[in-house]
């Protein structure tokens, strides 16, 4: 197979937060959405980026998590829960990782 075969433009993909913890705060699991290919620049950010820095995890994020139309969800002056934006990252480095 050619590496050419494999090329495609990214579509968007639906991503679910559905573990106990989340659930059981929100009542049930949050959706978003992310392009199911991203820039190597972007991808290596994530895969190598520190959970505990939550500045950087938060302006890597900003690219990744979108709405279902493909706007971002952490738009300027906007904020996620530090609960959800943990389990957004975790989630994030588990799908793109596959």
């Amino acid at each position: 197979m050619n590496l050419k075969d494999l090329a495609a433009k990214p579509q968007l993909t639906k991503i679910t937060l559905d573990d106990a913890d989340i659930v059981s705060t929100y009542g049930e699991p949050l959706d978003f959405y992310t392009w199911d290919r991203q820039p190597m620049e972007l991808f290596l950010k994530v895969a190598s980026g520190d959970k505990t820095d939550l500045s950087q995890m938060v302006n890597v994020l900003k690219d990744m998590v979108l709405d279902s139309e493909g706007n971002p969800v952490i738009a300027d002056g906007y904020v996620l829960p530090s609960k959800v934006l943990m389990a957004t990252f975790t989630k994030l480095v588990e799908t793109l990782g596959k």
